[in-house]
C-alpha cells in the first residue's frame, strides 16, 4: 500500500529539496531565495531549468540526471505527487534538482530578472476554455519574461494537439523564433540526435497517451525580452478528449 497524502506532506515539509509557498502563505511570507538560488541552494552557477506544472517530478529528475551540469526545478501545486520526484532525487543524491510548490500564476516571485535560462511545459492542461489558463498564453509569457534571460527558451511537449496549435499560432503571431517543431515526436526522422536524446525521456502518463496512439508534439522557441505579446484570433478545433480515460465536458467543436 502507497504512502497517503498527508504522509507524503509530513515528508516534504522535512525534505531539503522541497520549498512549499502556496498562494496563501506567499501573500503574507517573501520569498527570500529569490534571485539566491544559485549560491543558497544550488551552490553553483549553472544555468537553471524549470519544470512548470511537473506533476510527479520524473521529468524533472531525469532532465537532471541527463544533464548535471544544469540546475532543475520542478513547480507545482500538487505536493502528493511531487512527493515522488523529490524523494527519488534524494535518494539518488540529486544535487541539481529542487522542487517548489505553489500555483504556477505567481511564479515570478520566486525569480529575479534573469535568473531562470529554460522553461519545460510537459503535458500541461490545455486550458481549452480559457486562454489566461493556458501555459503557453501571452498572459504567461509576460510572466516568464520577468525571469527569464532574453531571447531564453522554452519547450513544450504535449498530446493535445489544441494546445499544440494554439501555442504554434502564438509563436507565429508574435514572430518569436522557432528552434524545432515537430508533430510526431517518436517517428520524426529529421530530429537531431541531442533532441532526440533529450526528448527521449518518458513520463508515465505520456506513456499511456503513447500506448492510446497519440502523437507527441514538440515545439522550441525563444522568448526575446522585448515587444508587445498579443493573443492571435483564430478559433482551433477542440480535442475530443480531457484527459485519459476522461471525455470532453464541453459540446463546442472550436474554441480561441
Amino acid at each position: 500500500m502507497g504512502k497517503g497524502k498527508l504522509a507524503k506532506f509530513a515528508d516534504m515539509e522535512t525534505y531539503e529539496n522541497v520549498f512549499q509557498y502556496p498562494y496563501s502563505v506567499v501573500e503574507h511570507v517573501p520569498f527570500e531565495m529569490q534571485g539566491h538560488w544559485h549560491e543558497q541552494y544550488f551552490h553553483n552557477q549553472n544555468p537553471i531549468v524549470l519544470e512548470l506544472g511537473c506533476g510527479k517530478g520524473e521529468y524533472t529528475v531525469e532532465l537532471a540526471k541527463l544533464y548535471p551540469d544544469m540546475n532543475f526545478i520542478g513547480v507545482d501545486i500538487k505536493g502528493a505527487r511531487m512527493w515522488t520526484g523529490a524523494t527519488q532525487a534524494l535518494n539518488e543524491g540529486l544535487k541539481n534538482v529542487a522542487f517548489l510548490r505553489t500555483n504556477i500564476e505567481i511564479i515570478e516571485r520566486f525569480f529575479a530578472p534573469d535568473e531562470v535560462h529554460e522553461i519545460w511545459l510537459t503535458f500541461s492542461d490545455p486550458q481549452m476554455k480559457n486562454p489566461r489558463k493556458r501555459l503557453t498564453s501571452t498572459y504567461f509569457m509576460e510572466r516568464y519574461r520577468k525571469f527569464l534571460v532574453a531571447d531564453g527558451i522554452i519547450h513544450l511537449k504535449t498530446d493535445s494537439n489544441f494546445l499544440f496549435t494554439y501555442t504554434s499560432y502564438m509563436v507565429e503571431h508574435n514572430l518569436l523564433p522557432v528552434l524545432e517543431r515537430t508533430e510526431d515526436l517518436y517517428h520524426d526522422t529529421h530530429l537531431s540526435p541531442l533532441t532526440s536524446r533529450l526528448l527521449s525521456i518518458q513520463t508515465y502518463y505520456e506513456s499511456m497517451w503513447i500506448a492510446r496512439g497519440l502523437n507527441i508534439k514538440y515545439l522550441k522557441w525563444q522568448l526575446p525580452r522585448e515587444g508587445a505579446l498579443q493573443e492571435p484570433d483564430v478559433e482551433i478545433e477542440l480535442d475530443d478528449y480531457r484527459s485519459y480515460h476522461r471525455s470532453k465536458r464541453s459540446s463546442l467543436d472550436k474554441a480561441k
